[in-house]
């Protein structure tokens, strides 16, 4: 089996390079870690990959808030599925009966 460390840091080293493809795979390890914080300073380093990955984890726990955050680091996906949740009519469930 392969040191995961020693591929993280390897991987580390060839991103701040400028090797996008080690970036993209850095990002890969680092979300199957759930490692979040560094997935959020992937996307702060400019890794769109990491944007793509904490996009997907703020719509599946439904965090705006993230999103927005995602969106303001420069991933403009997260925008669009921030619009879209906001624009989503409200559940039924959610909703107050009416009298």
């Amino acid at each position: 089996m392969a040191n995961m460390n020693g591929d993280r840091e390897t991987l580390r080293e060839l991103a701040d390079e400028g090797n996008e493809a080690a970036l993209d795979r850095l990002a890969d390890l680092v979300d199957a870690a759930g490692d979040v914080e560094e997935l959020s300073e992937l996307l702060d380093e400019g890794s769109m990959r990491a944007g793509l990955l904490l996009t997907r984890r703020a719509v599946a726990t439904g965090d705006l808030r993230e999103l927005q955050r995602i969106a303001d680091a420069g991933y403009d996906e997260a925008e669009n599925e921030l619009d879209r949740l906001l624009k989503a009519p409200a559940d039924t469930a959610d909703r107050a009966p009416r009298m």
